[in-house]
């Protein structure tokens, strides 16, 4: 994201910023010091602060005061984030990397031995409040339309992989089409799972192999852009799909519509939860839900929170949330935000199959006999 400040860029780090220092008047707090990729992002509108892939903490953090916001950064990246990302109202702070404990050093500036909240505490800090979760969760009109253009370029980016995929191809020949589709669209792949016949009904997270994919696969991808995480599931056959198979992809798309319509605002987790059971036993699948996790609320993390049995967490008007109902060889999964008059589908290609499930259009296999 350009450094640059839009109006409503800006009014989005405007309304945060607000919650931020309401948070600090509320529970007692000097500073909020934010580390991870997905609290940076969040609180800055889209601005990465991620470098290695494998960490989840950025090479900069976020200071909020009462009274400043900084971004402090070691002389490495801080020219960068400073010319290409962070927007033009946030002051950097350059560090030398030589000296990490100069940030420590210029918070105690700023606050001396006041009291600091992180999503990583170290040395006396404190956890978080709860509150700054449930606040993350309700999308604002700008991350809903981010992420409106990122579900649809993932959703392509889906479509062209399997549509060039062959029954010859091995797992991780799919998995770096995959990769691929999803960087030049500058989508960042932190999960590409491919199965083929044999391991995905086996498997319900197929890690890529040198296997060739057979008859039939399965591939999953959780996309990052702008912090915000797009989850879809899509089956390609090479080959008419059987009538066990299609059974079973009826079954999960059936349990999705229950837990897409229990989805609503002041629902729990453990609401939709509870529905997801019922609805497997009554389609003949008692205890499927016990064989993988069904979902939950999606956004800055792949899964913010799972649902569990009996779980308080609350939906929010505005939470994004990824259901993916499975059994052995067949799932559903796409990602959809909760809105007054039901869930908008985000991960959606039109060019993709459909198929009609309570009056929704889902997901079909992909057929390249």
């Amino acid at each position: 994201m350009s450094r640059g400040t839009d109006e409503s860029r800006f009014d989005e780090l405007a309304s945060k910023l607000a919650t931020m220092r309401s948070v600090l008047e509320s529970d007692g707090l000097d500073a909020l010091r934010l580390r991870g990729h997905d609290w940076f992002t969040w609180a800055t509108g889209g601005t990465s602060n991620s470098l290695m892939s494998t960490s989840e903490l950025g090479v900069a953090e976020l200071l909020v005061t009462a009274t400043g916001v900084f971004v402090l950064a070691d002389a490495i990246d801080a020219g960068r984030l400073e010319q290409e990302e962070v927007p033009d109202w946030i002051e950097v702070i350059e560090l030398p990397w030589t000296e990490p404990n100069r940030r420590d050093e210029f918070i105690a500036g700023q606050i001396g031995d006041g009291r600091v909240a992180s999503d990583a505490p170290v040395n006396g800090e404190r956890l978080l409040p709860g509150s700054l979760s449930v606040a993350r969760q309700r999308l604002g009109p700008a991350e809903i339309e981010r992420y409106r253009l990122l579900g649809r370029e993932a959703a392509a980016a889906m479509t062209e992989t399997l549509g060039s995929a062959r029954p010859e191809a091995a797992e991780r020949e799919i998995a770096a089409v995959g990769a691929d589709a999803l960087l030049r669209r500058g989508i960042h792949p932190a999960l590409v799972l491919v199965g083929g016949s044999r391991r995905h009904p086996l498997f319900r997270h197929p890690t890529p192999t040198a296997e060739p994919l057979g008859d039939r696969a399965m591939v999953v991808f959780c996309g990052r852009r702008h912090g915000l995480y797009a989850n879809l599931t899509r089956f390609v056959c090479f080959r008419r799909p059987t009538p066990e198979e299609r059974r079973r992809m009826a079954v999960v798309a059936q349990v999705e519509a229950v837990a897409w319509d229990a989805s609503r605002p002041g629902a729990t987790l453990g609401d939709v939860y509870a529905a997801i059971v019922d609805s497997y036993r009554g389609l003949g699948f008692p205890g499927a839900e016990l064989e993988h996790h069904q979902g939950g609320v999606t956004g800055y993390r792949s899964r913010e929170v799972l649902a569990t049995p009996g779980s308080p967490w609350s939906i929010q008007l505005g939470s994004a949330v990824a259901w993916n109902p499975s059994l052995a060889g067949a799932k559903i999964e796409d990602t959809a935000v909760v809105a007054r008059d039901g869930l908008e589908t985000l991960t959606f290609d039109p060019a993709w199959p459909t198929v009609a499930v309570e009056e929704r259009e889902r997901p079909d296999v992909l057929v390249l006999d």
